[in-house]
């Protein structure tokens, strides 16, 4: 392996340990609050959202774009979203807001279970030879969650500070929108990626 197509794959890797820290030091921070905390917890989350955007250009551009690359990333991406939401939840359901938490709970649901019933399409159209790329739209989703799981984190974090204060309604409004906004982009995937492999739904039905 080059050292360019080691680089990538080390990117694309860091994604996991970079949310597993953020996860660590968000729960430290709930219990016992602190400046560097906060810091480094933000810095954690950034970073593995970051790498999402830089390990496939430059795979793409240093021409090492590999078949574990190609698994990996979504994997990693998975890998995310199954720690970055329900963590996320719970720190709303901490903090007291039952009706926010509730809202976060639907949004992760819904999250997992598109990304399950996008894998088992994908699954079913490698049957019958299908391109099991990710689509445009599934691409917009997974650029925007990153920073949507970051912005969720900031309003968790910021909501009680004194920097914001007067400004916690427009917050929420802002962190309610950006909720909404990911739990209707995951129904429009949820319907497109459906259609676009409904005939291979239909011949893995009819196949005997």
């Amino acid at each position: 392996m080059s050292p360019k197509a080691a680089f990538v794959n080390a990117l694309t890797f860091a994604r996991v340990p970079l949310i597993f820290i953020w996860l660590a030091l968000a729960l430290v921070e709930e219990f016992n609050s602190s400046p560097p905390v906060i810091f480094f917890a933000g810095a954690a989350m950034f970073l593995s959202g970051i790498t999402d955007a830089f390990d496939g250009a430059l795979a793409r551009k240093w021409n090492v774009v590999s078949p574990l690359g190609k698994m990996a990333d979504p994997l990693m991406d998975k890998v995310f979203y199954v720690v970055a939401f329900p963590a996320l939840t719970w720190l709303v359901l901490h903090q007291g807001d039952s009706v926010h938490s509730v809202v976060m709970l639907l949004f992760t649901i819904l999250y997992i279970l598109r990304d399950l019933w996008v894998t088992f399409l994908r699954s079913v159209g490698t049957l019958f030879g299908a391109d099991g790329s990710a689509m445009w739209l599934g691409k917009v989703r997974t650029a925007l969650s990153f920073p949507a799981a970051g912005w969720i984190y900031a309003y968790i974090v910021f909501n009680d500070c004194e920097i914001v204060k007067g400004w916690e309604g427009a917050m929420l409004v802002s962190c309610y929108a950006v909720e909404g906004f990911m739990i209707a982009l995951n129904l429009v995937s949820f319907v497109t990626y459906t259609r676009a492999y409904k005939p291979y739904l239909k011949k893995a039905l009819e196949h005997r």
